[in-house]
């Protein structure tokens, strides 16, 4: 396997950061997630080869730190917080309006490969609580009935891109602070939106 020219060219300008190659391994795994959807063994060889790790290492990196996905998690990634502040203000409730809404159970894709869903821990939301977000982009103050919304609204929209800003408006309650610059850009898919990894694009407001 090897990767499309467009990664590629991504990786050897993420490279130039790095006066040690290993350490470029995180930032080449986002890559590579961004290539396959996941983690593969072929895309974490690739990885393995850029920063001279052996793929055990990569694996090892990539299964120690739950951002990184070694199966397919669907084009949307529900991540419920059921850390302590966000548990007291019902995020147990949201858990289970997620899974019941998606048809699937924590750490399950529907069978259409639309929505996955998980429970984390903190996501540092605690003044906004509860929280969840939709590949990594935020929503706070989220109620049951506002989070089955959202999983219908995922499911029969499947938006190009996630922006917070419009979660919010859409699905969110009390924020923890005015959030005052509104974002204009979001994830394209079930990984940090970052623009050197080629996973951020632009909202579209028209």
């Amino acid at each position: 396997m090897s990767w499309s020219p467009e990664t590629v060219a991504r990786a050897e300008r993420i490279m130039q950061r790095y006066p040690e190659r290993r350490s470029a391994v995180m930032p080449l795994l986002y890559l590579s997630m961004l290539e396959d959807g996941y983690l593969t063994d072929d895309g974490m060889r690739e990885v393995a080869e850029w920063t001279g790790l052996t793929p055990v290492q990569v694996k090892s990196v990539a299964s120690f730190y739950g951002m990184f996905k070694l199966r397919y998690t669907g084009k949307y990634l529900v991540s419920v917080c059921t850390s302590i502040s966000c548990m007291l203000r019902g995020a147990d409730d949201v858990m289970a309006a997620v899974e019941d809404e998606a048809g699937v159970p924590h750490g399950e894709t529907d069978d259409d490969g639309v929505i996955a869903v998980e429970h984390v821990e903190c996501i540092g939301a605690c003044g906004g609580a509860p929280a969840v977000q939709v590949n990594y982009e935020l929503i706070e103050g989220i109620t049951p009935e506002q989070a089955r919304d959202l999983v219908r609204w995922l499911r029969e929209e499947q938006p190009d891109k996630i922006v917070a800003d419009d979660l919010q408006e859409r699905f969110g309650g009390t924020r923890s602070f005015d959030w005052a610059i509104r974002e204009t850009e979001g994830a394209v898919g079930p990984f940090p939106a970052f623009g050197p990894y080629g996973t951020v694009a632009e909202e579209d407001r028209s």
